[in-house]
């Protein structure tokens, strides 16, 4: 079943996507400072809420940080064995040129088995394309972001564009009307800003 059809059948029952953002200095009580156990508190996360989500997304740099690139692979074939289904985004924000991006793919695709990941578009739609030969796949594009920094570019006016858009407006218009050719390209849009 492809990324899309994943998310389609789960968003009826919940629009719910659990994010898995792991720092060990905070975890509570027997999990507190060991980086040794964070699959251990991911998963207790997982096996509480799999059946109330319609995605899970655990962010790489929290796992690679600590060394749990393999904790992290383990929490994802939990995630699919404890909820067949339910896609994994892999929060990556990847963003480099072809021949790294087709290395970034198959770390996410293939070693961690993940359904979806997020990308950075600065460097163009060939920073995208090898995520795409991944037909089932998903691939999600920051385009307007909720962070402070976020309007350092986001919000500036392509001057050389017709109708002078802003830079996200024209990465929406580029994933929708170029980039997404065959319906696998989503778009990282923060809630935090009114229409």
């Amino acid at each position: 079943m492809t990324f899309l059809a994943q998310l389609q059948a789960l968003c009826p029952q919940s629009r719910l996507c659990v994010g898995l953002d792991p720092e060990p200095a905070r975890l509570p009580g027997a999990w507190a400072g060991d980086a040794r156990r964070i699959y251990d508190f991911c998963a207790a996360i997982v096996d509480a809420t799999h059946d109330l989500v319609c995605a899970f997304k655990p962010q790489i740099a929290y796992f690679a940080a600590h060394r749990a690139e393999d904790q992290l692979e383990r929490l994802i074939a939990h995630m699919h064995a404890v909820a067949p289904g339910v896609p994994v985004i892999l929060d990556a924000k990847r963003g480099d040129i072809g021949s790294t991006a087709e290395q970034y793919a198959r770390e996410a695709f293939e070693r961690y088995q993940a359904d979806a990941v997020t990308l950075s578009p600065f460097m163009g739609f060939d920073s995208i394309e090898p995520y795409l030969r991944y037909p089932d796949k998903g691939a999600i594009v920051l385009c307007r972001t909720s962070n402070a920094g976020g309007d350092d570019w986001q919000m500036q006016r392509l001057a050389d564009v017709p109708g002078q858009p802003r830079l996200f407006e024209h990465l929406a218009h580029l994933a929708e009307s170029q980039w997404n050719r065959n319906g696998q390209l989503g778009l990282v849009v923060g809630a935090t800003y009114p229409a």
